[in-house]
């Protein structure tokens, strides 16, 4: 590899760590972020790979995934896995004089709790591609129990209590095999399976006793450099029925590089896109992944002083969490609250300065949002009907819910049979036709149209009943 090379495989790579490292903390501290808060009570959501022991109390729960993917190598290509996780560390607190184990402790303004920790973990293996043809390899690692006691010293100097921290033997498999994909192109479907083997230490009876045992957020980086991995999501033509035979379990591989880059997979246990970055807006984590950053960030920065500090006693991270959000610049939130990337001036060249003193990126330079009732003139929502029975329905027509004819869920129950208003017909850029609707029934429903806030159908999924005068 030439030294051009490796410097832009590390910078994919780089690119990739930051979206990876996310993943890693995604559902670590969950809003509130203090442990004394319901929510905090069951985390780690994401990418947990329990001992195998845990599926006689939960079958749902697997130790197991498996990656798929689809990849066009070079001659005596290597190929390189990164395995990541993190491992729970159980911190119990004890008090002095006895050290017997208590649910809180104060130590001068301090409030010790119980807490599950994590510690990050990374296992690599680098294997030729050959190799794999052949047969596979299987690589074992582990992780080595421990246990850390951290003394507390009051005010008076004497010795408070204890935190003891302790944390499991793991071990677990990590095997690589591939097969050579008929046809000319010479590619190769490669398959990453990671098992989770750590035998369990006492019986299992809730997932609070298999935790210590697992990979949490477990997830992988997938190289091979001057290969060319294809997208799982928009595949070449020719490769289309190759990446619908691709088997993922728990986990979803895209390009994880920048733009531009195809020697990278991020084997997710998230669903992602191709080439997912940070958005340049964020702050730093967050780690509840059930709010929009700005919501999560307003709704962090009215908790009391008092709520603040049991969220600083519970982690580390919280704290930082905490400490960044209080000094957080009124700049950092307003870009928060949304961001334009493409938009200019009308009239405005490309490669001529924006509104920032930056330059239009000449790529997107002159093109219009295909959403814009601007940018095509014979699409108008206001005024396009479709026929459906032979009824013209438009903007204004009335229409019974029929949901279930091709598509079904817990909200089409209550919808079905039930009469709404046409508000606009909407094509997509399939050629797709949509129906805007509001229920008759709503008494939200100017509240909703002053949001555009409407139920979606397809014209096969409603029976016209006329126009309203």
């Amino acid at each position: 590899m030439s030294q051009r090379d490796a410097v832009a495989l590390e910078h994919a790579l780089d690119h990739a760590r930051q979206v990876a490292d996310a993943i890693l903390y995604e559902g670590y501290l969950l809003y509130p972020y203090r442990a004394s808060a319901q929510k905090n009570q069951e985390r780690f959501q994401f990418g947990v790979l329990m001992p195998p022991g845990y599926a006689q109390v939960d079958p749902g729960e697997p130790a197991a995934s498996q990656t798929e993917c689809i990849l066009e190598p070079k001659a005596a290509a290597e190929l390189t896995v990164r395995v990541r996780f993190l491992q729970l560390r159980r911190r119990t607190v004890l008090a002095a004089p006895g050290f017997g184990e208590v649910g809180s402790l104060r130590v001068g303004g301090t409030e010790y709790v119980p807490w599950d920790e994590a510690a990050e973990h990374q296992h690599e293996v680098s294997v030729l591609l050959g190799d794999l043809l052949s047969g596979g390899v299987e690589v074992p690692f582990s992780v080595p129990g421990g246990l850390d006691e951290e003394d507390l010293a009051g005010p008076d100097g004497q010795l408070a209590g204890r935190l003891v921290r302790r944390w499991q033997t793991l071990s677990g498999v990590i095997r690589l095999t591939a097969e050579q994909l008929p046809g000319p192109y010479g590619a190769v479907r490669v398959r990453l399976a990671l098992a989770n083997g750590s035998e369990v230490a006492w019986p299992l009876s809730r997932r609070a006793d298999g935790l210590p045992f697992a990979l949490v957020a477990a997830h992988s980086l997938i190289f091979v450099p001057g290969g060319r991995f294809l997208s799982m999501t928009d595949p070449p033509e020719w490769a289309a029925p190759a990446v619908r035979g691709c088997v993922n379990t728990g986990t979803w591989p895209v390009l994880g590089g920048p733009a531009g880059c195809a020697e990278l997979i991020l084997s997710s246990p998230v669903i992602l896109y191709d080439h997912p970055e940070i958005a340049a807006e964020s702050a730093g984590q967050l780690y509840d992944s059930t709010e929009i950053d700005e919501i999560l960030t307003l709704r962090t920065l009215a908790l009391t002083d008092a709520e603040k500090q049991a969220a600083r006693d519970t982690d580390p991270r919280a704290a930082e969490l905490m400490d960044r959000l209080d000094h957080l610049p009124p700049e950092m939130l307003e870009r928060m609250h949304g961001a334009i990337r493409y938009l200019r001036p009308a009239g405005q060249e490309a490669g001529a300065p924006d509104v920032r003193g930056g330059e239009i990126d000449p790529a997107i330079a002159g093109q219009a949002p295909w959403w814009d009732p601007g940018a095509d003139q014979s699409v108008s929502p206001e005024t396009d009907h479709v026929l459906i029975a032979g009824v013209r329905v438009a903007r204004g027509s009335r229409v019974r819910m029929c949901p279930g004819r091709r598509r079904a869920d817990a909200q089409d129950v209550f919808l079905a049979g039930r009469t709404a208003l046409v508000e606009a017909v909407l094509f997509d850029v399939d050629g797709q036709v949509h129906l805007a609707l509001l229920p008759d029934d709503d008494p939200a429903a100017d509240l909703q149209r002053s949001h555009g806030r409407f139920l979606y159908f397809g014209p096969d999924e409603v029976e016209p009943l006329g126009a309203t005068s």
